[in-house]
């Protein structure tokens, strides 16, 4: 299991001026190692004659792809060439050809479902705001040590850092990456621990959930309960407007507009972090009460091209979605994702497809009359796939109790069932 815990650092002003070079050199060399594989892939996409009789690049053509290895051998003569290199520590030069490499992979190679992500860009000044040390409190590491409060960095020194939690026990320290924040500047130590957190049985589960995710509110769970929506950025959106206005009023690269970004900077940081912050207490409010959580797998990248997106995009889905299960991982509770397909159509008592419109916010089934909020009713159809996906079975609609099976003298062997309570 891998963990990552981010800390505030305190740097001098003469070890922020040399992280900041570092950054500037190391974006440039991003962008000539970019420029490289792009060269090369324009001058071998065809054959020698076949080439376009327009224009076509000169010079010698590079006999092999200039990959990662052949990058990283380059290296020393790029310290030869422009001295600057060499008071950078050669590891991060190193992680930061990795760094390419993994999304030159991830543009040419597909991944399991056949997808790929965009293509490489150059980094534009400022874009590059993290450079990785990849062992720490080893020999010859570019982190010699961090204990006592104090970070010490090879060719940079010590700083303080603001320890606001220990490291867990029977965890490894493994990398370090240095991020430069609109507040300030971090350090982002990777732990790891060979040790794998187990879910809880299944003949151990007394109490389960579905979790339908909205607009209206933010999630409906299916014993009724729901969280409201915070909107961070709606509510913040006029006053970044109003600093983004300032910024358009101020001349480009001027003295002024600089100072003005970083306020804007703080801006979108703050309502991230306030984001994450109710994403994190939700997650770990349901975590602490139910046993199994079954949530909807959506395509939240379809359905932000609708008129909703700025609706979706504050509500954040994606992101609560992965925390959620990152802590329920952490916690040994099943988490489970189901099909959202007819969740909202299906009656959750006889299953009989009901159509609404999303501006009916009432379920009303006209076979068995049961009349529930339409949000209550899809989390109790994600609760019943979720159950069926893990090999249960739902007896009726409703809340799950403390009934197991083997207290009804069931064999484990046979199909297990949870009794549950009706919502009449």
């Amino acid at each position: 299991m891998r963990l990552t815990h981010i800390y505030k650092l305190q740097p001098s002003a003469e070890q922020v001026a040399k992280m900041e070079t570092w950054l500037e050199m190391l974006r440039r060399h991003h962008n000539y190692a970019l420029g490289q594989r792009f060269d090369w892939r324009r001058r071998t996409r065809c054959q020698i004659d076949r080439c376009s009789l327009v224009s076509e690049p000169i010079g010698d053509i590079p006999e092999n792809f200039p990959g990662y290895n052949f990058q990283a051998r380059e290296l020393k003569t790029t310290k030869e060439l422009f001295p600057v290199y060499k008071e950078i520590h050669a590891e991060v030069q190193q992680q930061n050809l990795k760094r390419l490499d993994l999304s030159w992979d991830r543009w040419t190679k597909p991944d399991k479902s056949g997808k790929r992500a965009g293509r490489p860009k150059f980094k534009k000044k400022g874009q590059l705001r993290s450079f990785t040390f990849p062992r720490i409190n080893c020999p010859k590491a570019g982190v010699n040590r961090i204990e006592n409060g104090l970070l010490t960095l090879s060719k940079i020194g010590s700083m303080p850092v603001i320890m606001h939690r220990p490291f867990p026990d029977g965890f490894e320290l493994l990398t370090a990456t240095i991020v430069k924040k609109a507040d300030g500047w971090y350090v982002a130590i990777s732990l790891e621990d060979d040790t794998v957190p187990t879910a809880k049985p299944i003949d151990e589960i007394k109490s389960a959930v579905g979790i339908d995710l909205g607009l209206k509110s933010f999630l409906v769970t299916s014993n009724g309960e729901s969280v409201d929506v915070q909107q961070h950025y709606r509510k913040t959106q006029r006053h970044l407007a109003r600093q983004q206005k300032k910024l358009a009023r101020k001349q480009s690269s001027s003295v002024n507009s600089q100072k003005q970004k970083p306020k804007i900077s703080l801006v979108h940081q703050r309502i991230g972090r306030k984001r994450k912050d109710f994403h994190y207490n939700v997650a770990h409010q349901l975590v602490k009460k139910y046993d199994l959580i079954a949530v909807e797998d959506l395509n939240i990248l379809g359905l932000a091209r609708t008129r909703l997106a700025k609706s979706i995009y504050d509500v954040a889905w994606g992101k609560f979605l992965a925390i959620l299960e990152a802590v329920a991982l952490r916690s040994g509770v099943h988490f489970v994702k189901v099909n959202p397909h007819s969740t909202t159509v299906d009656c959750s008592s006889c299953k009989t497809k009901v159509p609404k419109t999303l501006s009916v916010r009432l379920h009303q089934c006209p076979k068995c009359g049961i009349e529930i909020d339409r949000d209550e009713n899809a989390a109790i159809n994600i609760l019943h796939k979720g159950l069926t996906t893990l090999g249960l079975t739902v007896a009726a609609c409703g809340r799950l109790s403390d009934y197991t099976p083997n207290e009804a003298g069931i064999p484990n062997s046979d199909v297990r069932m949870l009794t549950v309570y009706s919502q009449n």
